[in-house]
């Protein structure tokens, strides 16, 4: 028992949570190297100005890849680093970086998997309007033209957008990540109608600099609802509430899922925000609606279907006792079941996990080694669940665990460790954990060594 030899084994990281060098070469500031001088933002008064250092240890940081026999990495790129006024002026300092790192995982024989945004807003393209402006469609396309002329020739996977629920919820409304900003309803909508045509934009973008066949995605969170039992009755629940939209919220999936890859928003959602909603051209659908190659499903943790409607959905509705992480999330192996099945019946692409993860309170133990059986049992659990998905014959490509190694963890600064790879956030040392061995061997042996 095993997964298929195509199944690609992958690690996944950020730009802004591993990279540092906030100033150097170049790079212009984003909006969070502004949002982290904030007094009281951030755990702690952490920031990501020095993070992993990745951008001077890269090679480091890919040996240690390569060691644990990965077989793709998901990594993205810092737009303003690349363009460091969000548009124009082009630095090719920045973008010799990421040359060199594609450059050097694919001499190590990883895949690299890069995604266009992954939060790092140019700041100077916020004091434009940011995702109010509906310009920024056009400042993301003409980003995305430039990275993709430039790596295509290398690079066949890419991805545009990671969690837009999360970037303009906590973000815009919330406050509690960059900008730090909370908008009115009808602001938050415009802002988030205006990412959708963005993520359109550059598909199209993509696949015109493209200069080699490629595979193109995106990366939401896919919340899913886990049927209390097995039944036809029990599954179609279970379905409904993880596609319905019963309140005022965008932190659901058809709101962002539905235009992608239906070309409209859900009459459920409309009804629910009613005069919120903004102004929809039927030319914005169209460009939105582009065709794509793959689902990225980022999911950490999953709804019981009976607490789904009994709760509200910010209320997770586990009962006491239940298995939780470090950040209190519940543990809940089979969203990595239930969600590429939901996903892949709705939408019909391919599923690829773009993000699963834990974060555990490890550290370094008297035998200088990283203990975190955890993790490995919370690995093994999800990709029990996820092969019974692959058994069913339905299309998974590929498993990128969150994260490669400890990073800053946005709002929560370094507090959280949801690394294969330890860090130590003073020194920089990196020590590969006792689950960075375990998944080498998971990698090595098709997945049978976690299926055992």
């Amino acid at each position: 028992m095993s997964f298929p030899e195509t199944f690609v084994w992958g690690a996944a990281a950020a730009s802004y949570q591993i990279e540092g060098a906030v100033d150097m070469d170049g790079k212009g500031v984003s909006t969070w190297d502004v949002f982290c001088q904030r007094p009281g933002v951030i755990w702690h008064g952490h920031t990501g100005g020095v993070a992993c250092d990745h951008y001077h240890r890269y090679e480091e940081d890919v040996a240690l890849m390569a060691e644990m026999g990965l077989r793709g990495y998901r990594l993205s790129v810092s737009w303003p680093r690349v363009m460091p006024e969000g548009t124009g002026r082009i630095n090719d300092r920045g973008l010799d970086f990421y040359e060199r790192l594609v450059d050097r995982l694919l001499a190590s024989g990883i895949e690299p998997w890069i995604t266009l945004f992954h939060w790092d807003f140019p700041q100077a393209l916020y004091e434009r309007g940011g995702w109010l402006n509906r310009d920024v469609a056009d400042w993301f396309a003409d980003y995305a033209a430039v990275l993709v002329s430039r790596l295509s020739d290398r690079v066949r996977h890419w991805m545009t957008l990671n969690e837009p629920q999360v970037f303009i919820g906590m973000g815009h409304r919330d406050g509690t990540h960059a900008p730090g900003i909370r908008l009115t309803p009808r602001e938050l909508l415009r802002a988030a109608h205006h990412t959708l045509l963005a993520h359109g934009q550059a598909v199209r973008a993509i696949r015109a600099a493209a200069r080699q066949p490629c595979a193109v995605g995106c990366a939401p969170v896919g919340q899913v609802t886990i049927p209390d039992g097995e039944s036809p009755a029990e599954v179609a629940e279970a379905r409904r509430l993880t596609f319905e939209m019963r309140e005022p919220t965008l932190w659901t999936n058809t709101w962002w899922m539905d235009p992608i890859f239906f070309g409209r928003y859900p009459e459920d959602g409309l009804a629910a925000f009613g005069r919120d909603v903004p102004e929809v051209r039927d030319e914005d659908l169209r460009t939105i609606q582009q065709p794509l190659d793959f689902f990225g499903m980022n999911s950490y943790m999953g709804y019981l279907a009976s607490s789904r409607l009994r709760h509200k959905a910010a209320d997770d509705g586990w009962p006491p006792g239940h298995p939780r992480t470090a950040c209190n999330w519940p543990v809940t192996p089979a969203i990595l079941y239930w969600g590429p099945r939901f996903f892949h019946e709705r939408y019909g692409l391919p599923i690829v996990i773009t993000e699963n993860g834990v974060s555990c309170r490890d550290w370094v133990s008297l035998d200088g080694a990283v203990h975190d059986p955890m993790r490995i049992d919370f690995i093994a659990r999800h990709l029990r669940c996820l092969h019974r998905a692959v058994s069913e014959q339905i299309p998974v490509w590929g498993y990128f665990y969150w994260s490669i190694m400890d990073n800053f963890e946005w709002a929560e600064g370094y507090k959280e460790r949801f690394g294969l790879v330890h860090v130590d956030s003073r020194t920089l040392e990196r020590r590969l954990k006792d689950s960075g061995h375990w998944y080498r061997q998971v990698i090595a042996t098709h997945g049978r060594v976690a299926l055992e």
